[in-house]
């Protein structure tokens, strides 16, 4: 089997929309030993597959792995982000316009220096600006686990992407 032909029932397998026997030549491809380079990934799989096929056919494990399928899908909001992105825009030029507002109104005024003694001031905004960056440090080290999670997804979109090349290609030839 050529591999643009493997490709294209890849594609179709992944979208659920293969047939029984297209699904069993993929199988038997990947168990040949014959396998493209390129496609040598998806061995795993399909030797997966088939040895959960050979033990027979369980309803209650195909509805486990659809869920487990369906929670980890990844689910696009371009929406929010893009509405996100506005407001925080937004936010951010009210907060400038204010802040000018807020000097030019104290810019009449002038400051008096709360303290007499410049090494006691020093003192008392490094034990501030000390506070300050502790806080900062204790908000920051809950995002430490985010690493992780776009780490564990690398795998999953890695084996999707040759996958979804092909498809953009034969459309473009299709379009042409």
């Amino acid at each position: 089997m050529e591999t643009k032909e493997v490709k294209y029932l890849l594609q179709r397998y992944f979208n659920g929309e293969s047939s029984l026997a297209e699904e069993r030549l993929l199988e038997s491809y990947f168990l040949s030993g014959n396998v493209a380079d390129e496609l040598k990934e998806y061995t795993g799989f399909f030797s997966g597959i088939s040895k959960l096929t050979e033990n027979g056919t369980d309803e209650k494990l195909e509805v486990e792995i659809m869920d487990f399928i369906m929670k980890n899908e990844p689910i696009e909001k371009p929406k929010t982000r893009w509405l996100w992105q506005m407001v925080t825009g937004i936010a951010a030029s009210i907060i400038i316009v204010i802040g000018g507002l807020l000097f030019f109104q104290q810019s009449e005024e002038q400051f008096k220096d709360t303290f007499d003694n410049p090494e006691i001031a020093y003192a008392y905004a490094e034990e501030t600006l000390g506070y300050i960056s502790a806080k900062y440090n204790k908000g920051l080290s809950g995002l430490a686990n985010f690493n992780k999670l776009e780490t564990a997804m690398e795998p999953m979109q890695k084996g999707v992407k040759p996958v979804n090349e092909y498809l953009e290609m034969i459309e473009k030839m299709n379009g042409d």
